[in-house]
Parts: C-alpha cells; sequence; structure tokens
C-alpha cells in the first residue's frame, strides 16, 4: 500500500503523515475527510494514512499475517481466494489491494471489488457496478450494504468462469 501511495502521489507516507500533522486534524474521520477534499485522496488511500498517522495497531500487522487470520478455520477457501487474487491483479497495473481484519479490497480510483470469506464454506466477491441489474451469478449485494452493489457466492474453484471474470472485468473498468 505504501508503495502505490508513492506511485500515485509522488510523495512518501512520512510526507502524507507531516501534510497530516501540520493540518491539526487528529480523528479518523476528519483525517480522511481532509485527505478526500484537500489532496483528491482514494477512500483507499486517505484510510491507510489516517490509520498510519494515528498508529493503529491494524496498520502495523503484516498483509499475509491479515490474510491469514482471515482464512484460519476456513482453509478450504484458500485455493478460491489465491486464484480470485490472481484474476484481480492480472486486470491492470493500477490496482491498490487492501487487506482489512475480515476482507481484501481491490480499489483503482474507487474500490470495485471486496473478496471475503463469509462461511466456513463460501467466499462472497462483492462487485461495485452501479447501474446494473442482478443477472445470472450476480446477486444484490447481500451484507455488503453500500461497500458494494453486488455479491457473487463462491463455493468451489470452478466457479471462477468466464460469467464472473466478466462481472469483475466490468466492475473494474466502470471503477475510475
Amino acid at each position: 500500500m505504501e508503495k502505490g501511495l508513492f506511485e500515485k502521489t509522488g510523495k512518501s507516507l512520512d510526507h502524507w503523515i507531516e501534510v497530516v500533522k501540520k493540518s491539526g486534524h487528529e480523528k479518523h474521520k476528519a483525517i480522511m475527510d481532509y485527505l478526500k477534499s484537500e489532496h483528491e485522496f482514494t477512500h483507499g488511500f486517505a484510510n491507510f494514512v489516517a490509520l498510519s498517522v494515528n498508529k493503529s495497531a491494524a496498520i502495523h500487522t503484516d498483509d499475509n499475517e491479515l490474510i491469514n487470520n482471515q482464512y484460519k478455520g476456513k482453509e478450504s477457501l484458500i485455493p478460491i481466494y489465491e486464484a480470485l487474487d490472481k484474476f484481480l491483479k492480472s486486470l491492470g497495473d493500477d490496482i491498490a489491494i487492501t487487506p482489512k481484519k475480515d476482507s481484501v479490497s481491490y480499489i483503482r480510483k474507487n474500490q470495485f471489488a471486496l473478496v471475503k470469506p463469509a462461511t466456513k464454506t463460501r467466499i462472497d466477491l462483492g462487485l461495485k457496478i452501479k447501474g446494473q441489474e442482478p443477472a445470472g451469478i450476480l446477486e444484490n449485494s447481500g451484507p455488503f450494504g453500500a461497500m458494494c452493489t453486488h455479491r457473487i457466492q463462491l463455493t468451489e474453484l470452478g466457479q471462477i468462469d468466464g460469467e464472473l471474470k466478466k462481472w469483475v472485468q466490468l466492475a473494474y473498468d466502470k471503477s475510475v
């Protein structure tokens, strides 16, 4: 994430931490709002810097550790996650990947996909495709609420097929 921040802004994380400290903003939401409005940050990068400024424990957790913790007791889902991750990364080199406690976000200018182990036997792939009616495997967002407009439920590797890839590509294309 830190590398992506530098690539997008041309400035280091330390630079942005100083900018925020000088702004006087201390609360997470205020920092995010400031970075978005004054420096045109995306949500993901604003969140990353806000967490860094506040020295959140989550930001100091290794990305692999976050992902490994998501799949504890759900190890059978790891091949599905790895295949989704590989496909999502193949869409372009402009994607910021943000592992969190319970999911992994894929962001261009805006988040377009979210991968979450929903149960011991199912991964939910959340997509943001505004204006798209649910069709085929593409359902309403369900538990994702405003984070995503749609969801695809996956229980086996073979479900990462042409239809799924078509919907993911559309979400990616609309995320600029």
